[in-house]
């Protein structure tokens, strides 16, 4: 460990830089044995997921209506736990299908018709780089930012 610990502010700068980058790549847990990579867009505060409607992810996130996210390598990590806000099939809203594109390679709304858009509202953020980021890594608590 050579760096030092970034302050808050600077952690929440580079996870809001990070989320908004283009082509979001994370990994997404719900409850049982499902972690799978998905590209994700972050939209008006929220994570917008795009995937088969009939997928076990899918199928979780809205019968749970929870996920875990993890953004990054171990040692420069974001960890997000989030609540689904809602979900649409990906032909139901311009405006998200739009946004979504707009940050990634590709664009669900021509993968068919059983592909959806699930939005997912921050309820924890965690960023950490090192041990020395690991006592202040919480950036959001209750959906709230702490700085």
């Amino acid at each position: 460990m050579t760096d030092s610990a970034r302050s808050r502010e600077q952690r929440k700068a580079d996870t809001l830089a990070r989320l908004a980058a283009p082509v979001l790549d994370a990994w997404v847990a719900t409850d049982g044995p499902h972690l799978v990579p998905l590209t994700l867009a972050w939209f008006e505060e929220r994570l917008i997921v795009a995937t088969d409607g009939t997928s076990p992810t899918a199928k979780s996130l809205i019968e749970t209506g929870r996920a875990r996210i993890g953004i990054g390598p171990t040692r420069d990590v974001i960890m997000i736990d989030a609540a689904l806000d809602r979900w649409l099939p990906v032909a139901g809203s311009p405006e998200i299908g739009e946004a979504y594109t707009l940050q990634n390679d590709w664009d669900p709304r021509t993968a068919g018709p059983s592909y959806v858009f699930l939005l997912l509202r921050p309820q924890r953020i965690q960023a950490w780089r090192e041990v020395n980021e690991i006592p202040a890594r919480t950036l959001m608590r209750d959906g709230t930012w702490l700085i």
